[in-house]
């Protein structure tokens, strides 16, 4: 006979070792991605402290830094096997401070503050939209985690055009003063363009794994990837801006070679129900 504690105990028992056989295993090497995710939202977070310090330069760079790290943590996670839901959400909440606050606190601080509120809701932009493709990305993530690309800009590119435009242009303010807003009259249209580029539907390149088989199959896109690398040690901010610049093009051709080819496909196949 069982007095009732032994039977409550027992069933307590069953219970827990019950829930440790469902509990998931628990994959140790998230760490070492873990770690680089961290080191960009730190970075993001030091961003944001030198912007407000008024040191944009610095803060800029450190945007720059961060995407750096975002990479990195990606590179890590494949090559360790080590992708996770724990690891996308972590990421997504680092890139949201690094590369959605910072951007739009450093353009604010920059030169839209000058516009008041108009001002503020520009400076919304970048996180706001870098939000929603924060969110859509990681629903594609588990639905299509062997995609070989992005849909939509990367938040991260986004973010390193915003802070390579100031660095590029911080010393060069004399070239738009026939402009009635100075450099915002530039600005403003590169944030809403970029901003929208994030939420659309255009597809963008990722960077390759790096085994023998993606490397054989995608030995263009590394010759690529090399040749921004060159470019960005050897201009440095004008290296950013050129290589985002191209990264943005390439993608806006290729969508729309894409989008027309679907189009005149479809065109033929209504013509031929009609023959």
């Amino acid at each position: 006979m069982k007095y009732p504690i032994q039977r409550t105990y027992g069933s307590f028992r069953e219970k827990r070792e019950r829930l440790k056989k469902q509990k998931p295993p628990v994959n140790r090497r998230i760490a070492v991605p873990s770690f680089f995710t961290l080191m960009n939202l730190f970075s993001g977070f030091l961003a944001i402290i030198s912007i407000a310090d008024g040191n944009l330069f610095w803060g800029a760079w450190l945007i720059a830094i961060a995407g750096m790290f975002d990479v990195m943590d990606g590179l890590m996670a494949r090559l360790a096997n080590a992708t996770s839901d724990f690891g996308i959400e972590l990421d997504s909440l680092s890139d949201m401070v690094s590369f959605g606050v910072a951007p739009g606190f450093l353009i604010y601080t920059f030169s839209l503050h000058e516009l008041g509120i108009l001002g503020i809701i520009i400076s919304a932009i970048p996180p706001l939209c870098g939000a929603v493709r924060l969110a859509r990305f990681n629903v594609n993530a588990r639905l299509s985690p062997t995609s070989d690309h992005f849909i939509g800009l990367p938040i991260p590119a986004q973010a390193i055009i915003i802070g390579s435009f100031f660095l590029t242009f911080r010393n060069e303010l004399d070239l738009f003063t026939g402009f009635e807003q100075g450099i915002n009259s530039v600005l403003i249209p590169v944030v809403i363009v970029i901003s929208f580029l994030m939420v659309s539907t255009i597809k963008f390149d990722k960077i390759p794994r790096f085994d023998r088989k993606s490397i054989k199959e995608n030995r263009g896109k590394l010759g690529l990837l090399l040749l921004y690398l060159v470019l960005i040690l050897t201009l440095k901010e004008y290296g950013l801006m050129a290589v985002f610049t191209i990264f943005i093009f390439k993608g806006l051709i290729i969508g729309a070679i894409h989008y027309f080819g679907d189009y005149e496909e479809e065109g033929d196949e209504v013509f031929q129900d009609f023959s």
